[in-house]
């Protein structure tokens, strides 16, 4: 039976182990109990009862693997572009509606109680910005009046754009964001979440046309057609076992591409620490060879202070020459006034041309002194743009250290998996040593069967020898016995 569209796994009938045969039910070689017997061996202890939210996670990542693999081989052999009324894409969305609503907690509104999808996947235009356009294209949508509805439009959107698996990616990876949405055992909280977003990007290859204006989403109901992925039970004991690699094999493809895509990270994370190191020790190269002008400059003003300092007293000094020639000239030519005159207008203009040189040089002083202030304020701009660029490559270098450790625990995640696949071909092959042992015990059995049967004709013949021709009914006896 189904309980909010996933199989029942108590009363569901369950598919036999790789090796066991679906008609008897039993492994190879076992040796079946008399009647009324227990069917194990001896020693076995009783199957462990399972969790029913594992069971339930792992029932919405098998229909997940049937529905994705199913939509892909249909649409390629199908062989145009895909619309909304295309059976496999409609249950594709009835089963991706079944794994997002898996665990969601119970808000609380101002009227009821709810529980709806639309929350987290809202919160993707947070996390990436590419989806702003697709989550404000569904909110412009006039028919959509439920969150449901927004949801399944934009579950729609998403895959038109072939951007489900970047989307739900940058989702997952927030897991404490996720914890405000979902239980902890929900299906997106725990690996089969992550699983499921590795299957979703083989929906890359598929082409969909799908009118979402015109659709009633708020309406649907979400049932599951099991009818589409149901098999005969055969063939299920037979593929059973290459069902499991292929998962296997799965996982360890994600692994490796999520380990790739890491790589690919931490190497672009190198190219740009290196970068900025390398503008780092730019900036220090020109902030020293700012100094260095600085310096000069300041050297240069002190040289002109003291060269402003040498000409003011020359000219004191020329003043003072010019003064005592002056008042020598007047005392002398005191009765040639024209020549007086003369000389006196030499010496005004001498002294307005000595004037205006000074001020010449305060003005240049000035000058100079405002270039160093400006000098002085563009260092502390680059001592600042220093800081912050160290700032920057602190907070790369940490980025740095919490992807590799991410890959490390990835790592060892692989390193896990690969022990109990050991494990595993560790007991089916002493399952072959016992069924190998049963078949020689057998054999000896047969043996010394035929053994028993011989010494028993060999008697008989014996006996019938030393019989006499009287006793008919004693030969008739043992002719019965021995043949």
């Amino acid at each position: 039976m189904l309980v909010a569209g996933v199989w029942d796994a108590e009363r569901a009938p369950a598919p036999p182990p790789p090796g066991q045969t679906a008609a008897s039910g039993r492994l190879p070689g076992e040796v079946l109990c008399g009647r009324g017997g227990s069917g194990r061996l001896p020693g076995s202890s009783p199957p462990a009862v399972k969790d029913p939210t594992a069971v339930e996670r792992a029932n919405l990542l098998n229909m997940a693997k049937l529905s994705i693999k199913g939509l892909i081989e249909s649409a390629l052999s199908f062989g145009r572009t895909l619309d909304s009324d295309y059976p496999p894409l409609q249950q594709f969305f009835v089963v991706m509606e079944h794994c997002l609503k898996h665990g969601l907690k119970v808000r609380k509104s101002f009227l009821s109680y709810n529980k709806t999808i639309w929350g987290p996947l809202e919160l993707v235009e947070k996390l990436y910005p590419e989806a702003e356009e697709i989550a404000a294209s569904v909110r412009d949508l006039p028919g959509l009046k439920t969150p449901l509805g927004r949801a399944r439009a934009w579950l729609r959107l998403a895959l038109m754009q072939k951007k489900m698996a970047d989307y739900l990616r940058c989702l997952i990876i927030q897991r404490d964001l996720l914890s405000e949405f979902y239980e902890y055992h929900a299906l997106m909280m725990e690996e089969e979440g992550a699983v499921i977003v590795g299957l979703l990007v083989g929906l890359n290859v598929i082409d969909a046309n799908l009118c979402v204006k015109g659709e009633d989403l708020d309406s649907q109901v979400g049932v599951i057609d099991f009818s589409m992925y149901l098999k005969n039970e055969d063939d299920i004991g037979s593929k059973e076992r290459n069902v499991q690699i292929a998962a296997i094999l799965d996982q360890k493809n994600y692994v490796e591409e999520l380990n790739r895509q890491l790589n690919s990270t931490v190497s672009s994370l190198h190219a740009r620490v290196d970068s900025l190191e390398k503008s780092n020790t730019k900036l220090i190269e020109e902030l020293a060879i700012a100094k260095n002008n600085i310096i000069k400059l300041q050297e240069e003003n002190h040289q002109l202070r003291s060269e402003n300092t040498l000409i003011l007293m020359k000219t004191q000094h020329h003043l003072e020459v010019t003064k005592v020639d002056v008042e020598a000239e007047l005392q002398t030519y005191r009765h040639s006034r024209q020549g007086l005159d003369e000389m006196y207008n030499e010496a005004r203009r001498q002294l307005r041309e000595e004037s205006q040189l000074r001020q010449d040089i305060e003005n240049e002083l000035m000058v100079q002194v405002s270039m160093k202030h400006e000098i002085e304020l563009a260092m502390k701009l680059l001592e600042k743009d220093i800081h912050e660029k160290q700032d920057t490559l602190i907070g790369l270098r940490q980025q740095l250290d919490e992807v590799k450790a991410i890959n490390i625990e990835m790592y060892q995640k692989l390193q896990v998996s690969d022990d109990a696949m050991k494990e595993k071909n560790e007991i089916v092959s002493r399952l072959e040593d016992k069924t190998n042992q049963i078949t020689a015990t057998m054999k000896q059995l047969e043996q010394s069967d035929k053994d028993l049967l011989t010494q028993t004709r060999t008697i008989a013949m014996s006996f019938v020898k030393c019989a006499s021709n009287e006793a008919q009914h004693q030969y008739k006896l043992v002719k019965d016995i021995s043949f």
